[in-house]
């Protein structure tokens, strides 16, 4: 099979970040390129996800409102839309 050449435009970043992860894999950038694109062309989808993770600061915030939801803490219940409203015109 005959080889082609396809140019892509990205960022410095990117680039540095998916030669890291190709040597860690220990494979060549190109063939992590065309394993990604042989199965977009086998399955008919291109799939886009992220692994977001929280901040060291978000995560600190998530605990400890976790901490407050389990003691009790800064919960305001409301039933109904007329409750909303008032108990937010009284902040």
């Amino acid at each position: 099979m005959s080889k082609s050449v396809i140019n892509i435009k990205t960022d410095a970043r990117t680039k540095r970040e998916l030669k890291q992860f190709a040597a860690e894999l220990g494979m060549p950038m190109t063939a992590i390129i065309n394993a990604q694109i042989k199965q977009m062309l086998r399955s008919r989808t291109v799939t886009l996800t992220t692994d977001l993770k929280p901040t060291p600061y978000l995560e600190k915030i998530i605990e400890q409102a976790e901490k407050d939801r389990a003691a009790g803490k800064n919960i305001t219940r409301v039933t109904n839309e007329a409750e909303l409203e008032a108990y937010l015109a009284s902040l």
